[in-house]
C-alpha cells in the first residue's frame, strides 16, 4: 500500500477531530463537519482524491453503521420499550411507508422522474439518522422527557429495516421492469423483519453468556462484544434478514443484561462508534463530486424542505396521535427528521445495480442529508429547549469502574467530580443526602487521596469517589450535582414546593390542602390521574392540570407514577 494513502487518511481523521470542538461552539451536527472534510479532500476540493469504488464504499459503510447501532443498542434502556415502543414501531413502519410516498410524489414532480425511480428516491431518503440527533443533544446537555427520547431511540435501531425493503423491493422491480415481484417483496419484508428480530434477540443472549462465562483479560471484552456483534450482523444479512435491526437488538440486550466489565465495554465502544461515524461520513464526503450538486440544487432544495416542513410532520401526526403524545412532543418528532448516513448507503443500491438515474439519485439524497443537517441539526438544541421538553438531570460519574468481584454483586467505583455554584462553599460529608447501599471510599483533593469522615468538609475541586450500583446513578447524580440549572429546570420551580405519593387520592389532597376538584371523583388516585391524561404511560415531566393545581410526575415506576410534585398557579 502507498504510505501516502495512509498518510493522507490518518490525515483527514486528524483534521476531522481537531475541528469537532466547532460543533458545539456553532451548534452544528458534528456529523457535518466530518462529511465536509471528506468534501474537501475529494476530487473537487484542494485535496484531489479520486474515489469511486463504491463497492468498497458500501462494505465500510455497512460496518460502521453495524458499529453505530451496536453502541446505540446497548444504551437503550429495556424501560424505554415501555413507552416507546409501540409508537416507534409504526413510525418505522407505517411512517417510513408515507415518508418514501410523499418524498416519491414530490421528486416525481420537481425532477421529473420515472414514477418508480422517483419511488426509489423517495425510499431511499424515508429514514431518519436518531444517532446523529442524540449525538447532538447530549452534546448540548439536553435532557428530553423519556416519551420523547424512547420514541426516537427505539425509531432509531428500527426504521432501517423497512427502508431498506422498499430500497431493494424497487430496484428489483427497475431492474426487472415490471412490478410482478410484489409476492417476492412481501416475503423478504417479513423474512427482514422476523430474521432480523429472532437472531438478533438470540445473538444477545449468547454474547452475554460468552462475555460472563469466559475469563479474559479486561481489555479484551470490548473487543469480544463488538466482534461478536459483527457476527450477528453479517450472519443475519446471510440469512436473509435485517443486520441492521438484529445488532441492534443484539445490543439492546446486552445492554439491559448483567455483563461483566459492562463500564468498560460502553467506554470502548463508545469511541468505536465515534471512528465508525468518523471513518463513515468522511468515505461518503469523498464519494460525492460537489460540481455535480450545483445544476440539481434546486429541486433538490425544494424536495428537502418538502420533507422537513410538510411530508415528517404529516406523517408524525398520521402515525402519532393515538399514543397520547401532547402537540409539543409531536412538535418536535416532526423536527427530528433528521437525514444522515443510511440515505447516502442506501443510495449506492442504485448505482451497484447499474440502473439508469442511478448518480442523480445519488446526489440528490446526498444534497438531502446536508441540508437535513444544516438546518435541522443547527435548531434542533434550541427547538428542544423552546418546547420546554426538559426534564431535570443530575451530574453523571466521570468514570465507572466494575470492581469484577463476586462479593461486591453488581457494585462499581464511580467517580464524582464536585463543580457548580452549589459546591462552592464547603460542606460536611455528613450532611450530604445519598441514596442506600452507597458508600463514600474517598476523597481527592489535589492529588492526594483523604479518608472520608463525617466532618469532613468537600468543595469545588475535590472528587468523590463512590461505590455504589449503576441502578443508584441516576438518585446518586441528583444529590452530587452542583450546577446551575435554567430557571424553569431547578427542581422546586419544575415540580413544586410539595411532594405526595401517587397513591394519595384526590380527596385527601383537596382536604390538607383546601382545594377542590370538581371534574374529577375523591376516590380516584393521583397516580390514576396520569394513568388518564397518558393513556397508560405516564413519564417524568408530565403534567395533569387541576384548577389552581398543577401536579408534576416526579418520579414513576414501570406504568404508575410513585411521586407527584405539587405546584399552585402561583409559583
Amino acid at each position: 500500500m502507498d504510505p501516502l494513502v495512509t498518510l493522507i487518511g490518518a490525515l483527514m481523521l486528524v483534521i476531522s477531530i481537531m475541528l469537532s470542538p466547532l460543533s458545539s461552539r456553532l451548534g452544528m451536527p458534528v456529523l457535518l463537519i466530518f462529511l465536509v472534510v471528506g468534501m474537501i479532500m475529494g476530487e473537487d476540493g484542494p485535496g484531489g482524491i479520486l474515489f469511486d469504488d463504491f463497492e468498497l464504499a458500501f462494505l465500510i459503510a455497512n460496518l460502521a453503521l453495524g458499529v453505530i447501532l451496536l453502541d446505540g443498542g446497548m444504551r437503550t434502556r429495556a424501560e424505554t420499550f415501555r413507552v416507546g415502543l409501540r409508537p416507534a414501531l409504526v413510525l418505522a413502519s407505517v411512517g417510513v411507508f408515507l415518508t418514501a410516498s410523499g418524498a416519491g410524489l414530490v421528486a416525481w414532480w420537481v425532477f421529473d422522474m420515472h414514477w418508480m425511480a422517483a419511488l426509489l428516491l423517495g425510499a431511499i431518503i424515508s429514514s431518519t439518522d436518531a444517532a446523529a440527533v442524540f449525538s447532538l443533544l447530549q452534546g448540548r446537555g439536553l435532557h428530553l422527557n423519556e416519551r420523547v427520547s424512547a420514541t426516537l431511540e427505539i425509531e432509531s435501531g428500527s426504521n432501517d429495516p423497512m427502508a431498506i425493503f422498499l430500497t431493494l423491493m424497487l430496484v428489483t422491480m427497475i431492474g426487472t421492469g415490471g412490478a410482478s415481484e410484489g409476492w417476492m417483496a412481501l416475503l423478504m419484508l417479513v423474512k427482514q423483519f422476523g430474521i432480523g428480530g429472532a437472531v438478533g434477540v438470540a445473538g444477545g443472549f449468547i454474547v452475554v453468556e460468552l462475555a460472563n462465562r469466559v475469563r479474559l483479560t479486561p481489555s479484551l471484552y470490548p473487543l469480544l462484544v463488538v466482534a461478536a456483534g459483527i457476527m450477528v450482523f453479517s450472519g443475519t444479512n446471510a440469512l436473509g434478514g435485517s443486520g441492521f435491526l438484529a445488532i441492534y437488538l443484539a445490543g439492546v440486550v446486552v445492554g439491559n443484561r448483567p455483563v461483566r466489565m459492562m463500564p468498560m465495554i460502553l467506554q470502548v465502544h463508545d469511541g468505536l462508534a465515534w471512528l465508525a461515524q468518523l471513518c463513515l461520513f468522511l468515505m461518503l464526503g469523498l464519494l460525492v463530486t460537489p460540481s455535480e450538486l450545483l445544476p440539481l440544487a434546486g429541486g433538490g432544495l425544494v424536495l428537502a424542505l418538502a420533507l422537513i416542513f410538510l411530508i415528517r410532520p404529516l406523517t408524525v401526526m398520521a402515525t402519532l396521535w393515538p399514543f397520547g403524545f401532547n402537540r409539543r412532543e409531536l412538535g418536535f418528532i416532526s423536527w427530528v427528521g433528521l437525514r444522515g448516513a443510511v440515505p447516502i448507503v442506501l443510495a449506492l443500491f442504485p448505482i451497484i445495480a447499474g440502473l439508469p438515474e442511478a448518480q442523480l439519485i445519488f446526489h440528490v439524497a446526498f444534497f438531502i442529508v446536508l441540508v437535513s443537517l444544516v438546518v435541522q441539526g443547527t435548531t434542533m438544541a434550541p427547538l428542544a429547549r423552546k418546547l420546554r421538553l426538559e426534564v431535570p438531570a443530575g451530574e453523571d460519574p466521570y468514570r465507572r469502574l466494575p470492581l469484577d468481584v463476586p462479593a461486591a454483586g453488581d457494585h462499581e467505583l464511580m467517580l464524582f467530580p464536585l463543580r457548580g455554584g452549589a459546591w462552592e462553599s464547603p460542606r460536611p460529608l455528613g450532611q450530604l443526602r445519598l441514596p442506600d447501599n452507597t458508600a463514600i471510599a474517598g476523597v481527592f483533593r489535589e492529588r492526594t487521596c483523604y479518608q472520608p469522615s463525617p466532618d469532613m468538609e468537600v468543595s469545588t475541586g475535590d472528587v468523590l469517589a463512590m461505590f455504589a450500583t449503576p441502578a443508584m446513578l441516576s438518585e446518586l447524580g441528583k444529590a452530587l450535582s452542583g450546577r446551575h440549572a435554567p430557571k424553569y429546570l431547578a427542581e422546586r420551580a419544575f415540580f413544586g414546593d410539595f411532594v405526595l405519593n401517587g397513591d394519595a387520592l384526590l380527596g385527601d389532597v383537596e382536604q390538607v390542602y383546601g382545594i377542590e376538584f370538581d371534574q374529577l371523583p375523591p376516590e380516584l388516585s393521583l397516580a390514576e390521574c396520569f394513568a388518564r391524561r397518558t393513556k397508560g404511560h405516564p413519564v417524568v415531566g408530565d403534567k395533569v392540570v387541576l384548577g389552581p393545581v398543577t401536579l408534576v410526575a416526579r418520579a414513576t415506576e414501570a406504568d404508575r407514577v410513585t411521586k407527584v410534585g405539587l405546584k399552585m398557579d402561583n409559583q
